[in-house]
């Protein structure tokens, strides 16, 4: 990953496009990068345009920030999934409308639509759900992310992982796209989900697909 004052910078724009999107409003979700033996992590109730490079926390792999200033409240499950994921160096985590919707039903997204591969599997699984900023939603987010790239939160929101910022803002959108196009063909009948092997080819040639191939 780039050097910590290229990642605040970068934090600050992608984090900037969240409501443009449509990921998020006003100030919820966050967004975080791996940086040395910790990571950064947009500040606590801080609307995403009045933050500065200088305004991101630092926060170290045993939870500890600079005084006077104050993470996400889900700091936690950040600093979590990097202990278990060396493969993760940025998360994004958002309340777009279809895929909370889902996990407002606590529902995950099965394998309808070959984008599914996004997720990095054969389904975008629903965490358990638990009050935000524990331990115990922490411990659900890990696993329900085993093997896998995204996951929504029960009641809550949606995480995405990436090998980037903005791989890790890319797989949001395509997740919350997946959502949307789950969401509107249940309206219309029975989705028709893709086989194990269909499902397995989609996985191999995403390897080499847009952004999944980018680090």
């Amino acid at each position: 990953m780039s050097d910590e004052l290229t990642l605040r910078r970068e934090l600050v724009a992608q984090g900037a496009k969240l409501a443009v999107s449509g990921l998020s409003q006003g100030t919820s979700g966050n967004l975080s990068a791996r940086c040395g033996e910790g990571f950064l992590i947009t500040p606590s109730g801080t609307p995403y345009e009045d933050i500065a490079p200088e305004g991101v926390v630092v926060v170290d792999r045993d939870g500890h920030w600079p005084a006077g200033q104050r993470p996400s409240s889900e700091w936690r499950f950040h600093r979590d999934i990097y202990l278990a994921r060396p493969d993760a160096q940025a998360i994004v985590h958002v309340h777009p409308p279809y895929a909370t919707a889902l996990a407002m039903c606590r529902q995950d997204i099965p394998p309808a639509h070959y984008m599914i591969a996004v997720g990095g599997g054969d389904s975008v699984r629903c965490a358990a759900y638990h009050t935000y900023g524990t331990q115990a939603l922490s411990d659900a987010v890990v696993t329900a992310l085993e093997d896998r790239l995204a996951c929504l939160m029960a009641n809550h929101g949606m995480i995405a992982l990436g090998s980037s910022l903005a791989q890790a803002m890319w797989r949001a959108v395509e997740v919350e796209n997946l959502a949307r196009q789950y969401a509107l063909a249940r309206q219309v009948g029975t989705p028709v989900l893709l086989t194990d092997d269909e499902v397995t080819a989609v996985l191999e040639k995403f390897a080499h697909y847009g952004l999944m191939s980018r680090s």
